[in-house]
């Protein structure tokens, strides 16, 4: 059974790589339908990621082109596609899902990366902290598994995930030493928790490296959680302490160039790229992660900060303010 669903939707088309002028709202793209093992959703709110802006760019290949961008959404299944997989699920029911293609109106995603969202947590709060809030999980549990009194070194602190690892590494008892630009966004992180605010703009990287060793006793941290990539990287390695890991995850300045793996051997350090789908490749893997999320947005222990929802026609908008470092917390799209 399904609900009224138009044979048009409205949606961002993504013909070229580029900037944010390639991506093209229309308002009468085909509207999809759910193939084996697919629900159709229609999008209520979408989660804008910094990785949207690398296939953008084609930092990331795209699968196809035109693309329609975007990785999660969350809303009401119209409509539900056959095999035993999607019949978990029923038309009506209120979900969050992660999958290539949410800047539409409508998307048809595999029921194996869908999940209900419980009562008493907003389509807001579920999209705004479902990747950022996987993926700072995955991070501290499973990329590096912080232990309470563990120095932690966290770029982009004042970030969508950066809030939310700042409040996770809180609550474990870690020792935080954050980096962030701005005295706004300093403080923004150091009310979610994190112990140690460096704002980057003022010191510049080797002072930060600096205050990391002083802090540390010229130790080093246990883990360097990077983001940033290409203008960060170096002093991440230098900040780990020995048999210490660098865990890179991003690459809001541009992607880590490669460099002579030797380089790890004089302290013994290791270092990690992870990705939240490797982390979640399994639906049982997909379910603990989400499970886990929802349990600490429900109790608030892990607050979701949203910064701003566009409308959809407005995504290239969001995509330069997040690209010029403007914000804070999550961004959202609804159509």
């Amino acid at each position: 059974m399904a609900s009224s669903v138009p044979k048009t939707m409205k949606a961002v088309i993504l013909e070229q790589n580029g900037g944010p002028d390639e991506l093209h709202y229309k308002t009468d793209y085909p509207t999809p339908a759910p193939g084996q093992d697919e629900v159709l959703v229609k999008n209520e709110v979408i989660g804008i990621n910094y990785i949207d802006t690398y296939f953008r760019t084609g930092l990331y290949p795209l699968p196809s082109k035109p693309a329609i961008i975007g990785q999660e959404a969350s809303g009401t299944i119209s409509a539900v596609g056959p095999g035993s997989k999607s019949h978990r699920f029923e038309v009506g029911d209120r979900v969050v899902w992660m999958k290539f293609g949410s800047y539409a109106e409508y998307s048809a995603v595999s029921a194996e990366k869908t999940i209900k969202i419980p009562d008493g947590i907003s389509n807001e709060d579920a999209v705004g902290g479902f990747l950022m809030g996987m993926t700072a999980l995955s991070l501290v549990k499973e990329a590096y598994p912080v232990q309470k009194g563990d120095w932690v070194m966290l770029h982009a602190a004042a970030g969508g995930v950066g809030l939310l690892m700042c409040q996770l590494l809180r609550a474990i008892g870690a020792k935080t030493i954050a980096t962030a630009g701005g005295a706004e966004k300093c403080e923004l992180a150091r009310k979610h928790g994190a112990d140690h605010v460096i704002d980057y703009r003022s010191t510049g990287a080797p002072k930060w490296l600096d205050e990391v060793k002083r802090l540390t006793n010229d130790e080093g941290v246990a883990v360097v959680y990077d983001s940033v990539g290409k203008d960060t990287w170096e002093n991440s390695l230098e900040a780990a302490r020995r048999k210490g890991k660098v865990v890179f995850y991003g690459n809001a300045s541009g992607p880590v160039p490669p460099f002579p793996i030797a380089r790890l051997s004089a302290k013994n350090i290791s270092v990690i790229r992870p990705t939240l789908m490797g982390y979640t490749y399994t639906r049982e893997e997909f379910e603990y992660y989400a499970n886990e999320l929802f349990q600490l947005v429900k109790s608030g222990d892990l607050r979701i900060r949203i910064h701003d929802t566009y409308k959809l026609e407005n995504a290239a908008q969001a995509h330069r303010d997040l690209e010029a470092r403007k914000t804070t917390g999550k961004l959202l799209l609804k159509p």
